[in-house]
């Protein structure tokens, strides 16, 4: 037991503690808050100091009535990694809409194709400006917090993001501002709203550095001119740039000082000197061996790191293989193929900086199939395939992205895939990853403004990567423009894609670029080796989707400029090509083409084509393989997988419509109806044989009013005189009278 004076003494040391914890609480639950002010009134609000204070760094944006909560967190000890640890989780949460999610369970489940695609788009924005060598577990997650129906949450999760790291201790060389721009009447639109980009031939996100240093791009547009994708790029980089001055604000207002990294293990000079003798020349001579083809590239320097390995491991047996393998590849095999470049303007496929490797085309592969097409350029092969079906196989969009795009469903989408055969590899085939995904959406910009409006048909394009060497995602949107054209689809316009690539050089005082190469038409080694994986798209009158992953902390507007103009002429030229393989979309359809047409079916007949319970349709589906689809009124859609199948269901619809020819009726006729059945609202009659029983209403049977037809001694098989009055317009139904042939009671 303890004496009483130590508890009271304890007992007030304890409620200091309290009050103290109390007050700082009490501190930190003030919201910092900046507003980033655009040139058109707009603004972006960024606060922190409120939410997740736990986390290395929280901020939350918000646009509108759009807000986002990001927050930071990273490892303090490094990982045995030699790459960027970098994760971002970008999640929607109904609620935010002010909904509940429409599954099974009710709850939000795994990412949505949305969710993956905005945080690829947050994690290009950010992995650029980290330390080199920074590999440190970290992971950035996006938490939306309200939507309206008017603004994006990606953008607003881009600059969260930006400002969540800006705050913490995380070693991070932003911020970062993005913005996204709009393009109406020569008119370039800051952070439009969802209806204003209905109108807008551009939907471009912007993502800069302090100095206008672009970081990336992504966005689609409807065949824009060149010079107009520039002036917007060019505002983008401008505006972004109020962001970049609010974080910096808020920075110095609640930022923390940043952590001092655990310096990495080095190899010793005598170790560095001695990888380069052994390797440097025997890695030029593989590099200027143009008749190498990417096998025989990767296993001559695989070979040669081997015999190097080995060598070296005799020399210095306790050296670290991983610090060996990460010096070799990034210090001594890299510098070698830059500096290739630079002393020849030659890359390593003999190719100079504009050159096209080799394009082939063939279309029309298989005929079972609606449309198809091979594109290969180089070592790089896709093989594109479409079908054509109903519209009731459109892709149906989830809530939230409907409240954000307004597109309830997509009649045209690509799937992309890349088995590990692609690159010569043993891999596991299974759910979708993210890179496919990503790939996959930005093709599928690329050619969804070639197509038709109002096009009667769902249209799914599949592009399967039979070989990679760089460049895929452009591959499939040429491959992909071939075999909707194949198909018959009236597209506007071929679309094709190429890949821009970069290396550069730094100058050792101010850490500006002194000197680069755009290399046009990338490969797989030029991508990995290089500074810059800059994908463009679109006809020969303007770009229909770009996305620049830039792996540099950020690029002037000069170069980006220059990859876009390297990019038109390229894209011209493989246009050319694919002219050459197929100019026009085929105007013969295919034997197998699908046929769709509009029936229209008067409404007293609907029940006959549809049958009980939809079972005509069933049957006629199981027998035929046409689908009936109730459109409106009476209006309904046949969708035939071909002509015959189409031919074939007209004759089974037109004997269901008219099993019997009906005799017609005169308006104010009077007949003979048989009473087939009693019913509490009325009698069921038939005035013709076959006819489907038509109901006689109690208000309509006598003048004085009943509740029921018992009242008036009728029963089934009794014959009655009806008066006919046509058709109900909207129902169908026939109108028909006992009263009014009745004498008015006196």
């Amino acid at each position: 037991m303890f004496p009483l004076k130590y508890k009271r003494k304890h007992l007030v040391k304890t409620t200091k503690h309290l009050y103290n914890c109390m007050r700082c609480l009490s501190n930190e639950l003030k919201t910092t808050e900046v507003d980033a002010v655009f040139s058109n009134g707009r603004n972006i609000r960024i606060s922190t100091g409120q939410y997740a204070r736990l986390a290395d760094g929280c901020s939350v944006a918000t646009l509108g009535d759009t807000s986002v909560m990001v927050t930071a967190v990273s490892k303090t000890k490094p990982s045995a990694s030699n790459f960027l640890p970098l994760v971002v989780d970008y999640r929607q949460k109904s609620a935010a809409a002010g909904r509940i999610p429409t599954n099974f369970f009710r709850r939000e489940l795994g990412p949505s194709e949305r969710e993956i695609l905005t945080s690829r788009l947050i994690d290009r924005s950010l992995r650029p400006l980290f330390p080199d060598n920074f590999n440190y577990e970290t992971q950035i997650v996006c938490n939306m917090l309200a939507i309206d129906s008017e603004n994006n949450p990606d953008v607003v999760a881009i600059n969260g993001a930006s400002a969540a790291l800006a705050i913490s201790d995380i070693p991070w060389n932003g911020p970062i501002g993005a913005v996204r721009l709009g393009f109406i009447d020569n008119e370039v639109l800051i952070n439009p709203t969802r209806k204003e980009l209905q109108k807008s031939v551009l939907n471009l996100i912007v993502s800069s550095t302090k100095r206008n240093m672009v970081v990336m791009l992504e966005g689609n547009a409807n065949n824009i001119l060149m010079p107009d994708l520039l002036k917007a790029i060019k505002t983008g980089a401008k505006e972004a740039q109020q962001v970049v001055n609010s974080i910096e604000k808020l920075q110095k207002l609640y930022g923390k000082p940043k952590r001092e990294l655990v310096p990495n293990v080095e190899l010793s000079e005598e170790i560095i000197e001695a990888l380069r003798l052994l390797s440097e020349m025997r890695i030029r001579e593989v590099l200027r061996n143009y008749s190498l083809d990417k096998l025989g590239r990767d296993n001559a320097l695989s070979e040669i790191r081997s015999d190097v390995f080995e060598k070296i491991k005799v020399s210095f047996p306790d050296v670290d293989s991983n610090l060996i393998n990460e010096v070799y590849n990034n210090k001594i095999v890299k510098k070698i193929f830059r500096d290739l470049i630079f002393e020849s303007d030659i890359r390593c496929d003999g190719r100079s900086l504009d050159d096209l490797r080799k394009i082939e085309c063939k279309v029309n592969l298989y005929k079972p199939l609606h449309g198809s097409a091979m594109f290969q350029r180089g070592q790089t092969q896709v093989f594109c395939t479409v079908t054509l079906d109903s519209s009731d196989s459109a892709l149906k969009l989830d809530t939230l992205s409907m409240l954000t795009s307004g597109i309830k469903e997509k009649n045209f989408f690509l799937h992309y895939e890349f088995p590990p055969f692609a690159t010569k590899e043993i891999g596991r085939i299974g759910p979708l990853g993210r890179r496919e995904m990503g790939h996959g959406a930005l093709a599928e910009k690329g050619l969804s403004p070639t197509l038709p409006n109002g096009f009667p048909f769902t249209i799914r394009l599949t592009s399967e990567v039979l070989e990679s060497n760089g460049s895929s995602s452009m591959a499939s949107v040429c491959g992909g423009s071939l075999a909707l054209m194949d198909a018959g689809v009236p597209v506007n316009a071929a679309a094709a894609g190429v890949a821009i690539g970069l290396v550069t050089r730094y100058d050792d005082d101010n850490k500006d670029i002194k000197d680069y190469r755009i290399l046009t038409d990338l490969l797989g080694i030029e991508d990995y080796m290089g500074d810059m994986d800059f994908k463009i798209a679109g006809t020969k009158k303007g770009i229909t989707a770009l996305q620049a992953d830039i792996k540099i902390p950020g690029l002037p507007l000069k170069i980006i400029m220059e990859s876009i103009q390297k990019a038109t002429d390229a894209k011209t030229k493989i246009l050319q090509i694919m002219s050459d393989c197929m100019a026009t979309p085929r105007i013969e359809k295919k034997e197998n083409w699908p046929v769709s047409e509009l029936l229209e079916v008067e409404p007293h007949k609907r029940s006959k084509l549809i049958g009980v319970g939809g079972v005509n349709l069933k049957k006629l589906f199981v027998e035929t393989g046409v689908q009936v689809n109730h459109i409106e009124d009476s209006k309904f859609e046949i969708f035939a997988p071909s002509h015959h199948a189409m031919d074939e269901a007209k004759e089974i619809i037109s004997s269901l419509i008219h099993s019997e020819k009906e005799p017609e009726l005169e308006f104010g006729g009077i007949y003979t109806a048989t009473i087939v059945e009693l019913r509490d609202i009325g009698v069921m009659v038939t005035l013709y044989s076959g006819m489907p029983p038509a109901l006689l209403h109690n208000s309509q049977l006598d003048q004085r009013k009943i509740a029921h037809p018992s009242a008036l001694d009728l029963s089934v098989g009794q014959e009655i005189q009806v008066k006919y009055f046509g058709r109900d317009p909207v129902s169908g139904l026939m109108r028909l009278s006992r009263k009014v042939l009745q004498a008015t009671p006196r």
